[in-house]
């Protein structure tokens, strides 16, 4: 009976989670101008791909996908190459002030984010940044939670690997990419998953930073779209476009980020 109670709430709290993602997939095969009053206006009686050939005839959202690639593909790389050499660094070598500097690091951490817009707006203003590519790639090519979690995995791999590469004559550099980074895939993959979800999802600095349309991401362009036309069946339709590629990357890497994160310390 325990089991049975149990299985019913965690299906039923399965299906609130869930629900959000299947009016959004059914609301997109609707022609339908408007959310109404009747709760299940979403359902559509005969199911029509017209939206989304709307939305992939309107140039703009072409440009808004290739905008929002270029914002999460540069940063993903960078982030993951950042957090493997650094992680390692703060890991495995001895420095003066380490300690010091790494928490220092992640106390950044603790300060929203938000605090930070207008002292950036004025600095990336100077810099001529405002409506270009810089103002969103550059303050994310590294993340300090990406260097804690692979100095997390790091630390627990033996010390016995590194001493027996450099008795066979490996160089620092030769044990980093020939032993610790297949090692530390995992953690890695982890870290790149976490930045190509908060970076294509990212809605809140697009917003302060791009006011020209051609140069919003699909975030962006989603709820501009929505401010001007209101069409819910259209704006169903870019939200699950919008929603596949972080649905991919996550299923495909899914292994390895939950081995990434439970090998990584955080419970």
């Amino acid at each position: 009976m325990k089991k049975v109670i149990s299985y019913t709430a965690l299906a039923i709290l399965a299906v609130i989670f869930i629900m959000p993602f299947i009016i959004m997939v059914f609301g997109s095969l609707k022609e339908v101008k408007q959310a109404q009053i009747d709760p299940l206006f979403w359902l559509p009686t005969n199911p029509s791909i017209q939206n989304y050939i709307t939305i992939f005839t309107n140039g703009i959202f072409i440009r808004w996908i290739w905008n929002s690639i270029v914002i999460t593909v540069i940063p993903v790389i960078t982030q993951m190459l950042f957090a493997a050499l650094l992680g390692y660094i703060f890991a495995k070598k001895q420095f003066w002030g380490k300690e010091a500097i790494f928490w220092i690091f992640m106390a950044v951490i603790m300060i929203p984010q938000q605090l930070f817009i207008i002292p950036k707006y004025i600095m990336f203003a100077d810099f001529g940044w405002i409506n270009t590519y810089w103002a969103l790639i550059v303050p994310e090519l590294w993340a300090i939670m990406g260097v804690f979690l692979v100095r997390q995995f790091l630390q627990g791999i033996p010390k016995d690997l590194e001493e027996a590469a450099y008795i066979d004559g490996a160089n620092d550099w030769q044990i980093f990419f020939k032993i610790i980074l297949p090692l530390s895939f995992p953690v890695i993959a982890t870290v790149g998953t976490f930045a190509f979800i908060s970076n294509w999802n990212d809605l809140f600095q697009p917003l302060i930073y791009l006011t020209n349309e051609k140069m919003f991401p699909v975030t962006v362009g989603l709820a501009s779209m929505l401010g001007k036309e209101g069409n819910f069946g259209v704006e169903m339709a870019g939200a699950t476009i919008s929603f596949i590629p972080t649905f991919l990357i996550f299923i495909f890497f899914q292994r390895y980020f939950t081995e990434g994160i439970t090998m990584s310390g955080i419970k």
